[in-house]
């Protein structure tokens, strides 16, 4: 891996809750722990992300009474799409997927915790001024190189990338290890947003290592 110390693994919302059988499922989810697994055994420095919500959490539609999943409605922040109640804090749910097997990840940064706002990013909550905190970690450990894997490339992949790029970051989306929901053509809408943002789209036999 070229300037290893300045590269980093994100690995996006691998959890129970976004495997079929989970509460939000994404299709095939389950399929791309094995190469997660092999893409880390490549990189020193690994980063996870983790859906951390609340129970009675804003973007639940069982929050809304008369409300239906994947109705969007406005929050105080603007649009937000409802969601099946998922990775609810401290719950099977939102536990790591058991075959993620990434021993020397460095950090897990938890999202969504804020019980009014959304976070599909790993850098920004969907107010996009709330901060996790997560860039100026990584700056701080002095990478600017990122890859980045995981579940779902429409939602909190896509974001979590834009938002890398905005900060300052290279980054690049291993698109082999990721699966879409596909949501009214979400995925091919994520994909442009991506490309004209500038960030790199890749399979996992192009990462160098």
């Amino acid at each position: 891996m070229p300037n290893a110390s300045r590269t980093a693994l994100l690995v996006i919302d691998v959890q129970n809750d976004f495997i079929p059988g989970g509460q939000l499922p994404v299709p095939e989810g389950d399929l791309i722990v094995p190469l997660i697994n092999r893409l880390g055994d490549r990189f020193k420095q690994v980063i996870i992300a983790q859906d951390w919500h609340p129970p009675g959490h804003a973007s639940f539609a069982s929050s809304h009474p008369d409300r239906e999943p994947y109705e969007v409605i406005e929050l105080p922040y603007g649009p937000q799409t409802l969601w099946p109640d998922h990775c609810v804090r401290a719950t099977a749910g939102a536990e790591l997927h058991k075959d993620l097997n990434l021993p020397h990840a460095q950090l897990i940064i938890r999202k969504g915790c804020n019980p009014d706002i959304d976070s599909y990013s790993a850098f920004l909550e969907a107010d996009r001024k709330t901060t996790t905190g997560l860039a100026g970690y990584l700056k701080e450990r002095g990478i600017d190189t990122l890859y980045l894997v995981g579940l779902a490339l429409d939602f909190c992949v896509m974001f979590s990338a834009l938002d890398a790029r905005a900060a300052g970051f290279n980054v690049f989306v291993v698109l082999d290890a990721c699966r879409a929901i596909d949501l009214d053509g979400s995925l091919a809408a994520a994909i442009e947003r991506m490309q004209v943002a500038g960030v790199d789209l890749v399979s996992a036999d192009q990462v160098p290592g």
